[in-house]
């Protein structure tokens, strides 16, 4: 569906124009989505920054996420966490490890400056895509709570049941694609390559 995050980004862009000259703020969920946020930034003469989520693995199957945690700490579980040994204790213990991880990728990140504050502010938050949803979930749920005046989520590729938990958090859902047939994300994409911490630091520093 697309040739890469350059490819659905300038898509992206063109779908949210209407928000062009009002200043927006766009956070990228790390990594993959900054450099896609970066050019939804240009194109609507916006601002750029990152939301920090981090995945709450199972405790036998560490790719496998039973939730996710905001830097505010708000914590997303999977309805089928428990299944995968998430129990109470567990959960405690990863979130504690996660939330370890985002305050190291915040001091990396933005080292001479705090977060922009979304407070009163048109802010979109842009993933290369949406699998569960539980990252962008957590993300929506800790920025709700700072009162942005319109909270927007837009991605390339969403399956559809996730596409609507998501919707029912934000004024504005903007998907160029909803597949039934949905694996990963990077099945979307003709290509897709990690995108590493140093890659993400130059972007901020540069927007």
């Amino acid at each position: 569906m697309f040739r890469d995050r350059a490819d659905a980004a300038t898509r992206l862009a063109v779908r949210l124009k209407g928000y062009r000259g009002k200043n927006p703020l766009i956070l990228a969920i790390p990594r993959g989505a900054v450099p896609m946020g970066k050019i939804i930034a240009e194109a609507l003469h916006g601002e750029l920054d990152v939301v920090l989520v981090r995945k709450l693995r199972a405790p036998h199957e560490l790719e496998l996420a039973i939730g996710s945690v905001n830097e505010q700490g708000w914590t997303y579980l999977a309805d089928f966490a428990e299944l995968y040994g998430g129990n109470a204790q567990y959960i405690e213990s990863e979130r504690q490890t996660q939330m370890r991880t985002l305050k190291d990728r915040r001091a990396h990140y933005t080292p001479i400056r705090p977060p922009i504050d979304p407070t009163g502010r048109v802010v979109i938050v842009v993933d290369d895509g949406l699998a569960t949803g539980a990252t962008m979930l957590a993300a929506l749920h800790g920025l709700r709570d700072q009162k942005p005046a319109r909270l927007v989520c837009a991605v390339p590729v969403a399956p559809p049941d996730t596409l609507a938990r998501v919707a029912d958090l934000v004024d504005d859902m903007v998907c160029l694609e909803t597949p039934v047939n949905f694996q990963a994300v990077g099945q979307f994409y003709g290509d897709f390559p990690q995108v590493s911490d140093d890659e993400v630091i130059a972007l901020l520093q540069g927007s």
